[in-house]
């Protein structure tokens, strides 16, 4: 059964920690699903873990759909939120309602992610307004990162951490039904977590938010950048799949494999037909000539 959006503000209220992963496919989307996960994002962080670009910018809309539907189509108990990319809620409000339409009608997310405030809360109002439930992010704002001063830690100075603060208020009172909190220092976060009644989901902000959010890539270890300093990696997959690659071109060129096991048989009896027959036709063809 889906979770539903009232139980996560249960569980922010009972104390029980909510778990959310970013996941690109339906092989991911059903692991997660199996595992247990309770939220997964379709990150815009699939623009540099499976897209190949340099950064979460360049990402599109129509890209994130194809990656949004085969997620839903491989999740039955999470809640799928898919992120808003770069472009397509900064213009008005009216054009990020049509994007985030696209998303739950045309690829059947739960729910949107957006960046940042300010000029954002009217955008979550629009989308709320509309009936599309949305998830806020603070703190570090990969979009944005640049104004920000790079990928560094936000909420460092009392005005910086109140001005955090105001924000996540702020994209509660607009609507929101969680926010996401991104390299925030640990009591900053425990201070938000603490003011809102809706649940936050910290990456990089500490133990005290009400749940925690890792990127697929970086907790498996399928990516070979250096991992950001908040990140666990919980197994080395990407080692273990290039030592299984590696093995398999090895067995193709010496002959190992296929081996008998991997192919399959034809009845003597209609081996012999097959080849007659295919005598007769090479025959033929010779006397045409």
């Amino acid at each position: 059964m889906k979770l539903s959006l009232t139980e996560l503000a249960e569980r922010k209220r009972q104390g029980e920690k909510l778990v959310m992963v970013t996941a690109y496919d339906h092989p991911g989307a059903r692991l997660a699903d199996a595992a247990g996960v309770d939220l997964i994002l379709v990150g815009d962080s699939a623009s540099d873990n499976v897209l190949g670009y340099d950064s979460t910018v360049p990402v599109t809309v129509d890209e994130l759909l194809v990656l949004v539907r085969a997620v839903v189509k491989g999740t039955q108990h999470a809640i799928v939120v898919a992120d808003l990319p770069f472009g397509s809620f900064q213009v008005s409000d009216e054009a990020t309602l049509a994007n985030a339409v696209r998303f739950v009608k045309e690829a059947g997310a739960d729910a949107v992610k957006l960046e940042g405030a300010g000029p954002s809360l009217t955008r979550v109002q629009a989308l709320v307004g509309a009936g599309i439930p949305v998830m806020g992010h603070v703190g570090l704002t990969p979009q944005s990162a640049t104004m920000l001063g790079g990928y560094r830690a936000q909420g460092r100075t009392a005005a910086k951490a109140q001005k955090l603060l105001g924000d996540a208020r702020a994209l509660e009172a607009a609507g929101c039904f969680s926010v996401v909190l991104e390299a925030v220092p640990s009591a900053v976060a425990k201070r938000v977590t603490e003011a809102l009644t809706v649940p936050t989901i910290g990456i990089g902000a500490g133990p005290s938010c009400d749940g925690q959010v890792l990127v697929w890539h970086d907790l498996l270890g399928l990516t070979d950048r250096k991992p950001a300093r908040f990140v666990k990696r919980y197994a080395d997959i990407g080692t273990q799949i290039q030592g299984a690659l590696e093995a398999y071109a090895a067995d193709v060129r010496s002959g190992a494999f296929p081996a008998e096991e991997h192919t399959y048989t034809i009845p003597e009896e209609e081996l012999d037909l097959f080849e007659r027959a295919t005598e007769e036709h090479e025959h033929a063809e010779q006397r045409d000539a």
